[in-house]
């Protein structure tokens, strides 16, 4: 086992450092990503995908989280506290806080209740290197991807429902005959999302395309996405299925950016999956929009 590159820890924990010392003012990602020597869309990807939460939410609720214990120490008053941590008024603070902790700061206060608390965080990556994972990186001109669209909401862990249940309820015979068009890599049906937001905040919406990357005209009833030229990575893998999928993400944020001189941009993220015939095992491959990390 190896530890990750010292530099990019080193990095994002002054990143982490930066939050702490400054939850009483505004934190500003543009700020945190000068810090971590990285795009603010890179730092935002990256947190959400290692954290499991947008980093809008890590900086609420450690703020929450500082701004309890000031509550139950009864030193000052509640909206002195909620002036502070960057609340309009006691109101909105009030509601925040009985969000995260189930109770609201007056009556925290008067019986001395337990509250939720969200541990400071540090990356501390290791790259165990027994991972199957392989990629190449890949300089595409524009495409286009045609297929049926939807909106659903961002989820960080577990299945994406809304998603289950769009691709279940398209027409197998007209995504038979899509395929068909497929000329282009990565073959055969995909799952593209795109448009997601900045936050990257748990229910926000994004577009999800189930279709063909394609020259040809699109057929009846069918939507269209360009994609701009640009450079992309592109990771393959095969793993016993389900957990195929979701450990392919996370080596590529655990494992492969954390070493190699990349960082995301913004575009659609593709993802082509292959079942074997017995459905235990997965293969996929995985296109993610990429720039140099110093360019």
């Amino acid at each position: 086992m190896r530890k990750g590159p010292p530099g990019m820890l080193e990095r994002l924990n002054q990143a982490m450092e930066h939050i702490e010392r400054h939850l009483d003012q505004p934190v500003e990602v543009k700020e945190l990503a000068r810090i971590a020597a990285t795009s603010e869309h890179h730092l935002r990807r990256m947190f959400s995908a290692l954290a499991g939460m947008p980093l809008s939410e890590y900086v609420r609720r450690r703020r929450l989280t500082v701004a309890g214990a000031d509550v139950l120490a009864g030193r000052e008053t509640l909206l002195d506290i909620a002036v502070r941590y960057g609340y309009s008024s006691g109101e909105a603070f009030a509601r925040a806080f009985h969000a995260m902790h189930g109770i609201g700061p007056g009556q925290a206060r008067r019986t001395g209740a337990a509250l939720n608390s969200q541990s400071r965080m540090s990356f501390r990556l290791t790259i165990e290197g027994s991972s199957n994972m392989q990629y190449r990186v890949v300089d595409r001109a524009d495409f286009t991807v045609v297929g049926f669209k939807t909106q659903v909401p961002l989820v960080h862990a577990g299945p994406n429902q809304a998603i289950v249940d769009f691709v279940r309820g398209t027409d197998p015979r007209a995504l038979a005959n899509l395929e068909k068009l497929s000329d282009q890599e990565p073959h055969g049906i995909v799952a593209v999302c795109d448009g997601l937001d900045p936050s990257r905040a748990e229910g926000t919406e994004l577009d999800f395309h189930h279709g063909v990357i394609t020259s040809a005209d699109a057929p009846e009833g069918t939507t269209t996405l360009a994609v701009p030229a640009g450079t992309w990575v592109v990771f393959t893998t095969s793993r016993p299925a389900p957990q195929a999928i979701q450990e392919l993400w996370r080596d590529v944020f655990t494992e492969w950016f954390p070493s190699n001189p990349y960082r995301t941009r913004t575009g659609p993220e593709i993802l082509r999956t292959h079942l074997s015939p017995e459905k235990t095992g997965a293969h996929a491959e995985l296109w993610l929009p990429v720039e140099p990390e110093h360019g």
